[in-house]
C-alpha cells in the first residue's frame, strides 16, 4: 500500500473504503468487523463517512463495530462529512420532525452538533478529518470559520477539508478560516472528467493537496454502459490491460487514476474483500504517457489539439 501525507502526523492510505452504502453490504457487526480486519491487513486504513449515508444510519453500524472492537480505531484514519440536511433527524436540536425541502446548512451550531454526533455515532473520540460535504451558496463563511476554530480547539476534529467544491467555493471558504484545508473530495473517474478540466484538479496540485475521488469506476459504467464512449472506453483498456498485464479493466482504469501527477485518492464503496482488493492491486502500475492519452481519446472521441 502506498500512503499519502494529508497534514502534519497525518497519513491517507491511497485506496480509501467508503461506506455511502455500508446498510446494502448485507454485513452484521461481526461480519462488518472480520471485512475490517480484512481491509486494514492489505494496508486500507482510511474510512470515508458522511452524517447521512444510510438515512443517517451508517455511522453508527460502523461505530457498533468500533465499540466492539475499539482497538481497529487506532489503526483508521476517519473522514466523514456533514452540511446536507433533508430531514428533521435531530429535534433536540432543531424542531419539527421533518425538513420541507433539502438544503445546506453550515451555521455554527449545526456543524458542532453534526460533529458531535458523528463522534458519538462512529464510537470514537476524534475525527480526523470533516468535510464539508457540498458547496452552499448560503453559507456564512464566518460561521463555518468559528465551527472550525472550536473544532480544532476541542480537540474534536484534526484537520477539515471540502467535498465538491469548485475553484472559487475553495478559495473563497480558504481566505475565511484559519486552518488550512487538506482536500477537496470530487467525482472523477475515466467516464467523469469534468473535474480535470474545470481547475479542481490543477489547484490541488497549485496547493500541493490531494483530491480525495469517488466513484472512480463511474458506478460501474465502465463494465456495463452501452454508450459508444463506454464502448469505446472498455476497448482502449482491454487492449491496455494486456500491454500491462492487468487482471482485468477495472486494475487499469485505477492504474489511470494513480498515474496522473495529482496523486489522487480513489474510493473504494465494495463491502467484499475481493473487490476492495483490485484498486490496491492496481497500485502496482502506472501509465504510459501514450496509454493514458489513450484513455482519454477513446472518452472523448477525438485526439488531443
Amino acid at each position: 500500500m502506498e500512503y499519502v501525507q494529508m497534514a502534519e502526523g497525518l497519513k491517507f492510505s491511497r485506496v480509501v473504503l467508503g461506506f455511502w452504502r455500508l446498510l446494502d453490504w448485507g454485513l452484521d457487526t461481526d461480519q462488518l468487523i472480520k471485512f475490517l480486519e480484512e481491509c486494514l491487513d492489505i494496508g486500507i486504513t482510511t474510512m470515508d463517512h458522511a452524517d447521512i449515508y444510510g438515512d443517517y444510519q451508517a455511522e453508527e453500524m460502523f461505530g457498533d463495530a468500533i465499540r466492539k472492537r475499539p482497538d481497529l480505531r487506532d489503526k483508521m484514519q476517519i473522514v466523514t462529512k456533514c452540511g446536507l440536511r433533508y430531514k428533521g433527524e435531530f429535534p433536540d436540536v432543531w424542531p419539527g420532525e421533518n425538513a420541507r425541502v433539502k438544503y445546506y446548512d453550515y451555521s455554527t451550531k449545526y456543524i458542532k452538533a453534526q460533529v458531535e454526533r458523528s463522534i458519538k455515532k462512529l464510537g470514537v473520540d476524534h475525527i480526523d478529518t470533516l468535510l464539508l460535504h457540498r458547496p452552499s451558496p448560503f453559507a456564512d463563511m464566518e460561521e463555518i470559520a468559528q465551527a472550525f476554530d472550536e473544532l480544532l480547539a476541542e480537540g474534536k476534529v484534526r484537520t477539515f477539508g471540502v467535498s465538491n467544491h469548485l475553484p472559487d467555493q475553495f478559495s473563497l471558504l480558504e481566505s475565511y478560516v484559519n486552518v488550512p484545508l487538506v482536500t477537496n473530495q470530487v467525482e472523477l473517474s475515466c467516464l467523469r472528467m469534468e473535474n480535470l478540466e474545470n481547475g479542481v484538479v490543477n489547484q490541488c496540485m497549485e496547493k500541493r493537496i490531494h483530491p480525495m475521488l469517488w466513484s472512480p469506476l463511474a458506478g460501474g459504467r465502465i463494465f456495463i454502459g452501452e454508450g459508444e464512449e463506454e464502448v469505446r472506453l472498455r476497448a482502449t483498456l482491454e487492449e491496455i490491460r494486456e500491454e500491462i498485464g492487468a487482471e482485468d479493466i477495472d486494475e487499469v482504469a485505477f492504474a489511470w487514476l494513480f498515474s496522473h501527477p495529482a496523486g489522487f485518492i480513489p474510493i473504494t464503496g465494495s463491502g467484499e474483500i475481493g473487490l476492495a482488493e483490485r484498486p490496491v492491486k492496481a497500485l502496482k502500475y502506472r501509465l504510459t504517457p501514450e496509454q493514458w492519452f489513450m484513455v482519454w481519446t477513446a472518452v472523448k472521441g477525438h485526439k488531443v489539439p
